[in-house]
């Protein structure tokens, strides 16, 4: 096993990596995109996972130059048939267990997502009992007063540090020793290949946990997950100085 540091705290992804919504954005997109005989790949979704919406919609449609599809058109139908689906997603495999478990043990936790609070709101009202373990930490892509670039920027996981957690680990350019150990003593959880850069640009430690698709997609860039597993189940919290789940 690798040395690993002692983590004090965890942020977490949502979509993909708490919740089973990105299988409800693939199969909307590509009804949308069916209309005119596209089908979007997993080579063109693993470039849009966990941005904010409009450059995710950017970058999709950056591949189908050729229909008549703006932004607005794709946004406005893509979120009609979403809304209707959201109160029916369920948690990933694993989550419950461990929110609850970092939670019972008082390791602080918070949520760091692309997601609009509106769309926050609306996949997760139904899931009581893990979110309300967050106590409201909870970071959006939409929260403007942050003044937040969207991943594979750092910005989301050192705000959800510093203003929900209390972490002193600076500003996203500036950056002390002591601070860039705070940064260091943080663990994120991602599934996106952009939300496993962005964790890695902030200093921390990312557990990347990607639909098996995405192995498949070729990786050119610079950023290399601490851990890989293939699902939130096979976490082991003592490998990263965290209490064990009770036997």
């Amino acid at each position: 096993m690798a040395n690993r540091p002692k983590i004090d705290y965890v942020l977490f992804d949502m979509d993909g990596l708490m919740i089973d919504s990105e299988k409800i954005y693939t199969d909307v997109t590509n009804q949308i995109l069916g209309q005119y005989g596209k089908q979007m790949t997993w080579d063109i979704k693993s470039g849009l996972m966990g941005k904010p919406e409009i450059p995710a919609a950017e970058h999709l449609l950056s591949f189908f130059p050729d229909i008549p599809l703006t932004i607005d058109l794709y946004l406005t139908q893509r979120n009609t048939l979403q809304d209707a689906l959201w109160s029916t997603v369920p948690l990933l495999p694993g989550v419950r267990k461990l929110v609850l478990h970092l939670k019972a043990h008082n390791i602080p936790i918070a949520v760091a997502t692309g997601s609009k609070r509106r769309n926050f709101e609306l996949k997760t009202g139904h899931l009581d009992e893990i979110f309300d373990c967050f106590e409201g930490k909870i970071v959006c892509g939409d929260d403007r007063q942050y003044q937040m670039r969207g991943k594979p920027n750092p910005d989301i996981f050192l705000v959800a540090a510093r203003e929900m957690l209390g972490r002193d680990v600076g500003q996203v350019d500036a950056c002390s020793p002591d601070q860039e150990a705070q940064r260091a003593r943080g663990l994120v959880f991602e599934d996106g290949v952009p939300g496993m850069q962005a964790g890695k640009r902030a200093g921390m430690s990312v557990i990347w946990v990607p639909d098996s698709n995405l192995l498949d997609v070729g990786y050119t860039g610079v950023e290399v997950a601490d851990q890989i597993l293939a699902s939130v189940e096979n976490f082991i919290p003592e490998e990263w100085g965290l209490p064990p789940y009770d036997s």
